[in-house]
């Protein structure tokens, strides 16, 4: 010890005056005496004494350090996967603020010199991934989902390797549980950087905690959500998107995902759900209409919906609630929805079905039977006659919830979208096995190009799976490869 606190120039004085502050009771002949290896020390004392030098040192030397009497634990590195994620959590605030590009360039370059990185969303309709603005990276162009390295990186959810870019890097998805939020476009200094597999599960586990830090900042501020949008929201667009929940969600046993078009005017439409581990409840809703007042009207539903369901009540009482809460404050209104609830226990599914498009059970790949039972006059217009569907589903099993503006979708020629064209659609995503995300995205984008990019009427699909979601790449829980 005497010979480092030389090297650091830190006296007895300064030493035994720190020690004294940390809690050491030796006195300051005892600490000399000790210095001098003159006499001994209780432990304790020798590490109180070791931890006050240190502390000087780092204020005076930097990298000079005193040992102690036990072994401690390393500390940690200065690059490497630990200090890039460490780094990261410790950017939360700047990143909560907007500053996110920098926040997660900033950690990932602990990586490894010259590894850079910048954040790209998907935009609300899925069609382009839009870069975060950044002190590094600003003035990139979107990038579309469609026929790039980076869309096939979000849509598969797998890293993908740019082997013949001018600039090695791999792009990663942004995965905050099931729900995709875009790529991570990880530059590297080197060509020979692309087959280290290492540094690729480095790569994601940094994406993975990236992506959780891009939710918490969108519910935040504006950053996040100001990017996803293509063109500005009317205010009943605005009120349904902050009453929607996450677009895709999942659990252990149950996998969904939803889409709203024209993303930023829709007008009537709603959704919710809520996963539990014995049940699954869903919901879609189509109000009246398409102005400010069919915006109230979807919002009233949701929130009565929401709050009956919150409360316990079954499918019977959610109807109820719909009925009331629409004829109190509309009574010339009234909106169509499908109320569902699934046991995951025994594979029951009960629904209600109030004026709305009857919902679509996929099995092995195709569409067995539309949910037939359950029928009722739309909500807001008296419970009148009604009755509860049921079906049995098996694991593996899809049930899909839209409202009418899908299948009535026309084209230039007046030609519907129409439901045959649904069913063909949905079996051939079920076919490629997509996930509800993947197969929700393609759905609307071929909705979207049947009528050339317009929709005439509000468009909302819900896809659901019995099943576990599909792994996601670089989980933290996998550290097999940490170092």
């Amino acid at each position: 010890m005497k010979a480092v606190l030389r090297r650091g120039a830190v006296s007895p004085e300064q030493l035994w005056l720190r020690y004294f502050a940390c809690g050491g009771s030796a006195g300051m002949l005892e600490v000399e005496g000790y210095l001098q290896e003159a006499l001994e020390l209780p432990a304790l004392e020798r590490d109180m004494l070791a931890q006050a030098a240190n502390e000087l040192l780092d204020e005076l030397a930097g990298r000079l350090r005193v040992p102690y009497s036990r072994q401690l634990r390393d500390p940690l590195p200065a690059a490497g996967p630990l200090p890039a994620l460490v780094r990261l959590l410790r950017e939360t605030p700047r990143a909560l603020a907007g500053e996110i590009d920098d926040a997660i360039g900033d950690s990932i370059a602990m990586l490894g010199q010259g590894v850079e990185a910048a954040v790209y969303v998907a935009d609300y309709g899925q069609t382009r991934l839009v870069p975060l603005p950044g002190r590094r990276h600003d003035g990139r162009p979107p990038l579309s989902i469609e026929g790039t390295l980076a869309g096939r990186a979000f849509q598969l959810v797998e890293t993908q390797a740019a082997f013949t870019d001018p600039q090695p890097r791999f792009w990663v998805p942004l995965v905050d549980g099931v729900e995709r939020l875009g790529v991570l476009d990880v530059m590297l200094p080197s060509a020979s950087e692309l087959t280290d597999p290492l540094l690729r599960e480095q790569c994601e586990w940094v994406a993975s905690l990236a992506a959780h830090l891009i939710t918490s900042a969108d519910a935040h501020g504006d950053a996040v959500d100001r990017a996803r949008r293509g063109r500005p929201r009317g205010p009943s667009a605005e009120l349904l998107w902050s009453l929607l929940p996450p677009l895709t969600a999942g659990s252990q046993a149950f996998t969904l995902s939803g889409r709203l078009e024209p993303a930023e005017q829709v007008g009537g439409d709603a959704f919710d759900y809520s996963l539990g581990p014995e049940r699954v409840q869903l919901a879609v809703f189509d109000a009246m209409g398409h102005s400010l007042g069919a915006g109230l009207i979807a919002a009233t539903a949701l929130a009565a919906y929401r709050a009956a369901r919150r409360s316990g009540a079954g499918l019977f009482g959610q109807a109820a609630a719909l009925d009331d809460a629409i004829a109190e404050h509309f009574p010339d209104a009234f909106a169509t929805g499908v109320l569902a609830e699934l046991d995951l226990g025994s594979g029951t599914l009960r629904y209600i079905a109030a004026g709305h498009p009857e919902p679509l059970l996929l099995r092995g790949g195709h569409v067995v039977a539309g949910l037939e039972g359950g029928r009722r006059l739309p909500f807001g217009l008296g419970i009148g006659e009604m009755s509860v569907g049921e079906a049995a589903l098996e694991p593996d099993d899809w049930v899909v919830l839209y409202t009418d503006g899908l299948v009535e979708a026309r084209d230039a020629g007046g030609e519907f979208f129409g439901l045959p064209r649904l069913v063909d659609l949905l079996e051939r995503e079920a076919a490629a096995q997509q996930p509800p995300a993947e197969t929700v995205r393609r759905l609307t984008a071929s909705v979207l190009r049947h009528q050339h990019g317009v929709l005439q009427d509000d468009a909302t699909v819900l896809a659901a799976h019995w099943g576990p979601p599909p792994p996601v790449p670089g989980a933290l829980a996998d550290a097999s490869g940490w170092r």
